[in-house]
């Protein structure tokens, strides 16, 4: 899926559509090179190398309309609206393709790559989905016919061993270290739009919540110390619920939030609340 052939290097500036630049981010850390700086030496060795029939089919792609995108992919996966998230999949596609040629937004790939199976998923359950009793997981069976259909991940299996080996150490069942596939493709530089980077897509307060350092070098891209955080935090949230799928949405859209809904719902289980959660946490 990451594709790095010259011909892509324009097609984010013919798919996404523009918008109004998002705020600059602050200076970067010392010895580290911003993402502005890598974008204008991509830009200047374009313009240098570039073959002169691939300029005139393609401009060197705009960083501010993968940045829109972004934030407005985002926003989709925050609402419950699964159908307006399916409406992304021509965009997020185009993004895939192009993103490689963006200098620094190398590690966003997998998190893409990741929110682009959700997207599929969202287009195959155009109703709400109807919850048989018992049933924990609305669209699992759905889930389960793909995953079984697609191989694992080149390393995942020592990879999974060893942080299945940190996860039972926590007291959390080795088997739910797989959640770092399911948050960045098991690259532990992958990192989102909104902050959150490593194999389990920690946020920087959560993260220095539990005792991880976001600064350099950011613990959360090492795989060791950001599973012992992730296992930390499942713990918790497993005593608070009592219920792994409600651990699981907890991690993903906040324990604060998953509480409000359950009081609002009336409800005990991930099932009675799952078409209220945003579109992420649901698929």
């Amino acid at each position: 899926m990451k594709l790095r052939n010259h011909w892509t290097i324009g097609l984010l500036g013919t798919v996404l559509a523009t918008a109004a630049e998002p705020p600059k981010a602050g200076p970067p850390a010392p010895n580290e090179v911003s993402t502005d700086q890598l974008y204008e030496a991509g830009k200047a060795l374009f313009e240098e190398f570039a073959p002169a029939e691939i300029k005139e089919r393609f401009e060197f792609p705009d960083k501010a309309q993968w940045d829109n995108f972004a934030a407005r992919l985002q926003g989709a996966l925050e609402s419950n609206d699964l159908s307006a998230l399916a409406q992304f999949e021509p965009e997020a596609r185009a993004a895939l393709l192009a993103m490689g040629t963006l200098p620094g937004y190398e590690d966003y790939d997998d998190w893409l790559e990741e929110r682009l199976d959700y997207i599929e998923v969202a287009k195959q359950t155009s109703r709400p989905a109807s919850v048989q009793p018992g049933q924990l997981i609305p669209h699992y069976d759905l889930w389960r016919q793909r995953l079984q259909k697609r191989p694992k991940p080149a390393g995942a299996d020592e990879l999974i061993a060893q942080l299945g080996t940190v996860f039972a150490a926590a007291g959390v069942p080795a088997e739910l270290a797989w959640l770092a596939e399911v948050e960045s493709s098991l690259n532990p530089a992958a990192r989102s739009p909104v902050g959150a980077r490593g194999l389990f897509q920690l946020m920087p307060a959560t993260a220095r919540e539990l005792g991880l350092s976001t600064t350099l070098p950011d613990e959360r891209t090492d795989p060791i110390k950001s599973a012992r955080a992730a296992a930390q935090l499942l713990r918790t949230l497993h005593k608070k619920f009592g219920d792994w799928p409600l651990a699981l949405a907890a991690y993903n859209a906040g324990a604060g939030r998953v509480q409000r809904l359950l009081d609002r719902q009336k409800a005990g289980t991930f099932a009675g609340i799952a078409s209220a959660l945003p579109a992420e946490t649901r698929m």
